[in-house]
């Protein structure tokens, strides 16, 4: 597996705010990661050092092996804001077709390129739309497919879905979870479910400093799950604790629980959903692993 991007003791300061302080953390090809933290953490921050709009004050960037700015990188990595805006003045295609020619295409290579990005993003019978015809959906469509021109390698999205209502998310995160089989997305986020579903890396920023965690790395010689029933059911931690293969359950929330489980019983997720079947539980989720919440926020 290679090596997308390379980040060593990176820092950055903003008069006496240190906004990064020495972050290192390593991304892959073929991963989809999540960059998770409260406001101000530095997550913008990092974003724009990876973009090259800005300089840190300390460290090393490797992107595709070049350094920050290198001209081999343009039109390999792209970024959307979250507040990323369109011209409602001009028309879907003139507008995809203008940052194609920024990015160096022909009149009619632009012209390709752009009903190539909106049939990716479902807006291929939309060319000659205006802007202001489309639903807050199209339009976050529409940006992911500025941030697709020119067949990227990584694509940095902020809030990609933020302000979306269900349906519209739920187009948004198919489509970035139907892409990632070719291109590696870094998303920022607040919805932690969310990056459940997508992301199997984890950067987690926090007043600058960094953890980073691998969904579905092993711990040891034990595996986890998390449990969620339905409801509450009387004396659910006890019995759970006796059912066979498991090595320790913790509550961790009011109808939630974490099971750790011996490493080598393979179908525990079949045996425990048996379990609860047998003792008349309804079970509302199961997730291998630790939940992403409990993951980044449960104290040992």
């Amino acid at each position: 597996m290679s090596t997308l991007i390379e980040v060593k003791q990176l820092s950055k300061s903003f008069g006496n705010k240190k906004a990064l302080n020495d972050v290192s953390f390593t991304i892959d090809a073929g991963t989809t990661t999540a960059l998770v933290g409260p406001n101000g953490a530095g997550k913008t921050t990092l974003f724009s050092i990876l973009c090259g709009y800005l300089a840190p004050d300390r460290g090393d960037v490797k992107i595709l092996g070049q350094p920050l700015r290198h001209p081999s990188l343009f039109g390999k990595l792209t970024a959307l804001p979250q507040d990323a805006m369109l011209d409602p003045r001009f028309s879907i295609e003139k507008q995809m077709s203008f940052y194609g020619a920024l990015q160096g295409f022909s009149k009619s290579e632009a012209l390709k390129e752009t009903a190539r990005v909106l049939e990716l993003v479902g807006l291929s019978d939309n060319h000659h739309s205006q802007i202001n015809e489309l639903s807050h959906g199209m339009r976050k469509r529409v940006c992911i497919a500025q941030a697709l021109l020119g067949s990227p390698k990584i694509v940095l999205l902020d809030e990609a879905t933020a302000g979306l209502d269900p349906l519209h998310a739920r187009e948004i995160r198919s489509l970035i979870s139907t892409l990632s089989d070719d291109i590696s997305f870094i998303l920022s986020s607040h919805d932690l479910a969310e990056l459940e579903r997508l992301c199997d890396h984890v950067l987690y920023l926090d007043q600058g400093k960094l953890t980073a965690h691998n969904r579905n790395a092993p711990v040891g010689q034990s595996k986890y799950i998390t449990l969620q029933l339905h409801e509450q059911y009387k004396d659910a931690l006890e019995r759970l604790k006796q059912l066979s293969g498991v090595l320790h359950v913790t509550q961790s929330q009011n109808k939630e629980y974490i099971i750790e489980y011996q490493w080598e019983f393979e179908q525990f997720d079949i045996h425990l959903l048996k379990y609860c079947y047998k003792c008349n539980w309804q079970y509302h989720q199961l997730v291998n692993g630790h939940t992403l919440e409990n993951q980044l926020f449960q104290k040992d």
